[in-house]
């Protein structure tokens, strides 16, 4: 099976390559523009593997897509390539509607075109899978609700709007024009190789230096943390194993504020690095401005994944986020370039208007 992976050198996508370039019979095409947040480093396991293969490309390029689709003879494509903080939504929303609505279009056509060129059993077990978020769903009371795959979508960003309108075009180009698609929306991720612009990447590397640890507000926003190599086993199963037209949500059934997060990670750091002059870590809590339309509330029912698909979240929030902790600290090699070339922790996403 020849697997194409849009934005396999991000977050989300670099963790489906690493898992997927293991599987037996399995050909990993990476399709990356490598923007900002794009790292080849987080694939330098599996960078020289026969079975992966890196296209620095834009998905927005229709022609050179089609091009590779026909080339790599690909049998599906796992969508995960897009624009996605939210605070950099707020400050620039135009690359969000270029890469996440006009792109995931581009690709759209691109695999249209492609899996009408094939036959019989090729064609048939053809895949476009669409990843997605539960922020198009908008945001839930402090105290009830859960999203499912029927909530209506309430996106509330620029970042969310741009997914929800992707979304919507996935689906069409199935109803319409019967591309067999499969869509998943997920609950936030955390783990090795996130880009730390995203809060507990921020907070890690803010702890290890004993810096200001910002949270939004008063902290009290809640969402629904998911590890995202339990993302990433659940991504392979929709993609392989999903029903042709069907959503399904994947979360960790793991609630918590905002607050809550950045607390276990101080605590996690008094244990393991206590602070030079003594104190706790949580003395670095410094809260601020929050973020304009800050959703509330993220909460996924993950059922149908569990009961269609056999599929379980394996890391708890409390074994996940010491994990992740621990692997920040074993691997500055990875994220100390960002921090000097990329991205040093500044805020983002101030502005009220668009531009």
């Amino acid at each position: 099976m020849n697997i194409l992976v849009t934005g396999g050198a991000g977050f989300i996508g670099s963790a489906v390559c690493r898992l997927l370039v293991q599987r037996e019979g399995v050909r990993v095409v990476n399709l990356d523009k490598l923007t900002y947040a794009g790292n080849l480093q987080s694939l330098r396991a599996i960078g020289d593997a026969a079975n992966y293969i890196h296209y620095q490309v834009d998905v927005c390029d229709e022609a050179r897509v089609l091009d590779i689709l026909r080339r790599e003879r690909i049998d599906t494509i796992m969508h995960l390539a897009a624009e996605s903080h939210v605070d950099r939504s707020i400050d620039g929303p135009a690359a969000f509607v270029e890469t996440n609505v006009i792109g995931t279009f581009r690709l759209l056509n691109a695999a249209l075109a492609y899996w009408r060129e094939l036959s019989g059993e090729r064609q048939e077990r053809f895949r476009f899978h669409h990843i997605s978020t539960d922020e198009v769903f908008g945001d839930l009371p402090f105290d009830e609700g859960v999203f499912t795959e029927e909530t209506p979508y309430a996106p509330s960003s620029p970042y969310s709007a741009s997914k929800a309108a992707s979304d919507h075009f996935v689906r069409a180009w199935h109803e319409t024009y019967g591309l067999p698609v499969v869509l998943s929306n997920c609950s936030n991720n955390y783990g090795p190789f996130h880009f730390p612009e995203k809060l507990i990447p921020l907070v890690i590397l803010n702890a290890m230096h004993e810096r200001p640890l910002p949270v939004y507000g008063t902290g009290s926003n809640v969402r629904d943390w998911l590890f995202v190599e339990d993302h990433a086993r659940a991504l392979e199963l929709v993609a392989t194993r999903g029903r042709v037209g069907e959503s399904y949500n994947i979360g960790g059934r793991a609630e918590r504020t905002n607050l809550s997060v950045v607390q276990t990670i101080c605590d996690i750091f008094d244990e393991k690095r206590p602070r030079a002059g003594g104190g706790s870590h949580r003395d670095l809590i410094t809260f601020v401005t929050d973020r304009p339309g800050h959703d509330r509330r993220y909460a996924i029912d993950p059922a149908k994944m569990e009961r269609e698909l056999g599929w379980n979240a394996q890391e708890t929030f409390d074994s996940g986020i010491a994990k992740t902790v621990e692997w920040y600290l074993k691997n500055e090699w990875w994220w100390r370039p960002i921090r000097e070339k990329s991205y040093a922790g500044e805020r983002l996403g101030h502005a009220v208007a668009a531009q």
